[in-house]
């Protein structure tokens, strides 16, 4: 059956048995339907004098067309860790409109370690996406009619720096010229849309610590400049209070299940190759007063997904992993040792090898962090024991297990030695957690850190206009905020091509933007976008409803 058809044919329990589990009392769930609900933010913080669970990250190597399973063995490793005697439950990001229509499809995990109801995940689910597009769009609005009733806040209409979002890729609206038709349709002006998971309202929602630090986040949104450049904030256009009613309900965590009905956390989304990758650190929070184990997901390689849940999100909310799972697949190393994809379904033992490298480099960066790593190796059908030894010998030259994981066939019963050491790992005491650069450390040299540390540039490079524009970032007194790179996921570098570990290429910083409700830089590199376009063959072609009244083609 294909991931969609398994997830129609679990059984699935009612969401109050689900909360239940956890000791969340009825009257403090929102039900949405029979299974799924919001948690209410009061009952949150009545668990705040609890004691913290241990924080699990699963991260994985650079991706490729292969496939990781990062999803998948979250959930799969939630399921075992429970089936071994270990509550656990799972903190996962909603997965976007974009993606699921374009080229990725679903989003749930897949096979036997999904999370549940898939389709509902998938698509508008509890609505939150909606309100942060919405709460997005309602700035945008407030923007424009303020200037067109006088513009008392002085806004220099040429240095707007809010652009509009919608959840959607779609390229034509990278760039739009705005309010054309005449006066009474405002002034005409240059604009554009990002998707939604990239608007820094997604990042502010993602990294508010409750409602009332929401609310003073969005007031500190730079949202343009004056003539003489000095920045103008949201709250000078009265936006924070309307923005923050639009969220009120959508701040609150989704509590689902997963297929061995498991709790699972599933709030806010941002992308990691373009944003900071991460689910709600509301959601984050609760879960660790709520489970001894907590198991969370960063998105996309370890260059970005993990580098960005360690230097942003643990450094705002003050958290400190115990333990990073590292998913690698064989056929992807192979991809990393340069074997096309019609031929991964053959035994390469030296090109698993010759990828290797691009694993031990993401084991080397997590090791500078100072969390120690476990290696699941989400294991495929036709990969051989020759391989899976190959890739064991790699792991155990750093000090690190490789434990075959076989979740997506088998459930949490696929995971239960990859959950043993996990729980060893987590419960050690050795994670000695320190971010990659200190917050008074300058921009540039924030910027070149991860360049050189991480992706193993040898430099970083900017037009001058960058550079005078990072120079007056760090004048203007945002110099402590921490930065997060956009580029592509596919490399180390900004060339997606250059798989494996690259060495000698220069990160060429295009732009950046401030992001001061949320709290950081975004740096934008290379050729990456924060409007994405639909493949020539998008997934939409084949999502419908069948003659039974249910989802097709989802996944």
């Amino acid at each position: 059956m294909s991931d969609i058809e398994i997830a129609q044919n679990a059984p699935i329990k009612p969401i109050f048995e689900i909360a239940a589990k956890l000791g969340i009392p009825n009257e403090e769930l929102v039900p949405f339907g029979h299974t799924k609900a919001k948690v209410s933010l009061n009952y949150i913080d009545s668990l705040k004098d609890r004691p913290d669970g241990k924080l699990i990250l699963v991260t994985a190597i650079t991706p490729t067309p292969a496939g990781e399973g990062k999803t998948t063995t979250s959930v799969g490793l939630t399921d075992g860790l429970n089936k071994i005697g270990k509550k656990t439950m799972v903190c996962l990001r909603e997965p976007s409109l974009g993606p699921c229509f374009g080229m990725k499809g679903g989003a749930a995990g897949g096979g036997y370690a999904q999370v549940i109801p898939m389709e509902d995940i998938n698509l508008h689910f509890t609505g939150d996406f909606h309100a942060i597009t919405s709460a997005h769009s309602l700035l945008s609005a407030l923007i424009d009619n303020h200037i067109y009733w006088g513009n008392a806040a002085g806004i220099d209409t040429r240095r707007i720096a809010w652009r509009r979002v919608v959840d959607m890729n779609d390229r034509s609206l990278r760039q739009i010229t705005s309010s054309l038709g005449g006066v009474a349709n405002g002034y005409p002006r240059e604009d554009g849309f990002d998707i939604t998971v990239a608007s820094e309202v997604m990042a502010i929602f993602c990294l508010s610590k409750d409602a009332k630090d929401l609310e003073q986040r969005l007031g500190q949104i730079v949202i343009g400049y004056t003539r003489d450049r000095q920045p103008i904030r949201a709250a000078a256009v009265k936006a924070p209070g309307p923005m923050t009613v639009l969220l009120k309900q959508a701040i609150a965590p989704n509590l689902v299940q997963t297929l061995e009905h498991n709790p699972a956390f599933i709030h806010g989304g941002p992308f990691a190759n373009i944003a900071h990758g991460c689910n709600s650190v509301i959601a984050t929070r609760a879960a660790m007063k709520l489970a001894p184990y907590v198991i969370t997901e960063a998105g996309f390689g370890a260059d970005l997904g993990a580098e960005k849940f360690f230097d942003i999100k643990c450094r705002s909310a003050g958290l400190a992993p115990d333990a990073v799972v590292l998913v690698a697949t064989v056929r992807a190393l192979k991809m990393h040792g340069g074997v096309a994809r019609g031929d991964l379904g053959k035994e390469n033992v030296q090109a698993v090898k010759d990828g290797c490298v691009n694993l031990a480099r993401h084991i080397e960066n997590v090791k500078c962090y100072g969390v120690p790593v476990v290696v699941a190796v989400n294991r495929f059908s036709a990969d051989t024991d020759a391989e899976m030894a190959a890739v064991r010998e790699l792991t155990g030259s750093y000090g690190v297990k490789a434990i075959d994981a076989n979740h997506w066939a088998e459930g949490g019963a696929g995971t239960t030695e990859l959950a043993q050491e996990v729980a060893r790992v987590a419960d050690s005491g050795e994670s000695k957690f320190t971010t990659a650069y200190p917050d008074d450390m300058p921009l540039w040299d924030k910027i070149k850190t991860v360049a050189t540390k991480i992706y193993r540039a040898d430099d970083i490079t900017a037009d001058q206009k960058t550079l005078h524009d990072i120079e007056a970032l760090q004048d203007g007194g945002f110099g402590n905020l921490p930065v997060c790179i956009a580029k592509t996921q596919y490399s180390f570098s900004t060339d997606p091509n250059q798989k494996g570990a690259p060495t000698g290429h220069f990160l060429p910083v295009r732009e950046v933007r401030l992001s001061a409700g949320a709290g950081f830089i975004v740096v934008v590199c290379g050729d990456i976008m924060t409007m994405p376009g639909l493949p020539r063959e998008p997934a939409a072609n084949r999502i419908r409803i069948n003659n039974k009244g249910d989802v097709e083609g989802l996944f």
